[in-house]
């Protein structure tokens, strides 16, 4: 298990992964809105001219059409959030929230700690293929347990026992067994943060930076073949450092902006048809299943599909579609996947 760090680091061609092993969830994700008492700036824009302020997403595609607040809602039951925690893990999926219509992200541990129930969090701790999400999952539950004495604290000591014990992704065993040793110490949690933040804060950097370069796109000012080859540059540059969710919601802001031309986004699907298999899954089910998309574009990257991937990838494709339009639930897929994807 991995996160969906598949940047190229092996020397691989340009834009194909260099390995097969990264795990991916679904969802429409949703942006990341920079503070604005943080002014993006971006050198190289308006063809040599002084640094300029980036638009946000909305100002380069148009608002969403879901939600953009982080958080879990606070009416959810925190055993369902966790049983439906269970219920992506089981398929191998990156979380959602329990609407499914975004990626769980960092912030929502993060931003928003006291609406994260601690058999959720838990369980995000140890199941997340977003190793960034894992970790931000261990802060609300340290705080939480940094706050307790007697027999309440025992059983977050027990739980951290379990998260270090089961625990997908290597930096959160460590950082558990680490927070158990020392107390739950606040030193710990703040190191542990800040760790997150001197990771996440380049990528979604980069991230804003790329949104730059749409805007152009958009405008006319790039070739299509440049913006591909910056694409390609700014996914190996971000993956396995920027959430999933964000990097998601990112290419499904261009392929439902019919501001991006028609052309680019055939030669991104391109691109994407590359991606591990569980990654690749995910983006092209949000591609085939995004509103209003075209009839020819949908056409073009299902043939694609029934081109270059195998038995086994095309009907998980074609299950996850449906889960995503509603046709399937999730525990149908399941059946159906254990049921119809077989040994050759």
């Amino acid at each position: 298990m991995s996160s969906w760090d598949f940047g190229d680091k092996s020397g691989a061609p340009a834009g194909r992964p260099a390995t097969e092993d990264a795990q991916a969830g679904g969802g429409v994700a949703f942006p990341f809105a920079p503070a604005a008492s943080a002014p993006i700036l971006v050198p190289g824009l308006g063809g040599g001219e002084a640094a300029k302020p980036v638009m946000d997403e909305d100002s380069v595609f148009g608002p969403p059409t879901g939600g953009t607040a982080a958080g879990f809602a606070p009416a959810a039951a925190s055993d369902a959030l966790a049983d439906h925690f269970l219920a992506c893990c089981r398929l191998g999926r990156y979380l959602t929230v329990a609407q499914g219509n975004r990626f769980v992200i960092t912030d929502d541990f993060r931003a928003s700690p006291a609406q994260a129930p601690a058999d959720a969090a838990a369980m995000a701790a140890i199941y997340s293929r977003d190793f960034l999400v894992a970790e931000s999952a261990l802060l609300p539950l340290g705080r939480t347990a940094g706050r307790l004495e007697g027999a309440e604290r025992a059983k977050f000591e027990r739980l951290f026992d379990l998260i270090e014990a089961h625990a997908l992704a290597p930096a959160v065993k460590s950082s558990a067994h680490a927070m158990l040793e020392r107390d739950f110490s606040l030193i710990d949690l703040r190191a542990i943060e800040g760790d997150l933040d001197l990771r996440l804060s380049p990528a979604r950097t980069r991230y804003r930076e790329f949104l730059a370069i749409v805007a152009r796109l958009i405008q006319g000012d790039v070739a299509a073949r440049d913006f591909v080859q910056e694409f390609v540059d700014f996914t190996r540059t971000v993956a396995g450092r920027l959430d999933f969710g964000i990097y998601s919601f990112c290419i499904d802001r261009i392929f439902g902006s019919p501001r991006v031309p028609e052309g680019v986004k055939r030669v991104l699907a391109v691109e994407i048809i590359k991606y591990p298999p569980l990654v690749r899954r995910e983006l092209v089910t949000n591609i085939l299943t995004l509103p209003g998309q075209p009839p020819e574009l949908v056409a073009f990257v299902r043939r694609l599909l029934n081109d270059r991937l195998e038995r086994a990838h095309l009907i998980e494709i074609e299950l996850l579609e449906a889960v995503k339009a509603s046709r399937l639930t999730m525990g149908e897929i399941e059946t159906r996947l254990r049921r119809e994807i077989r040994p050759a």
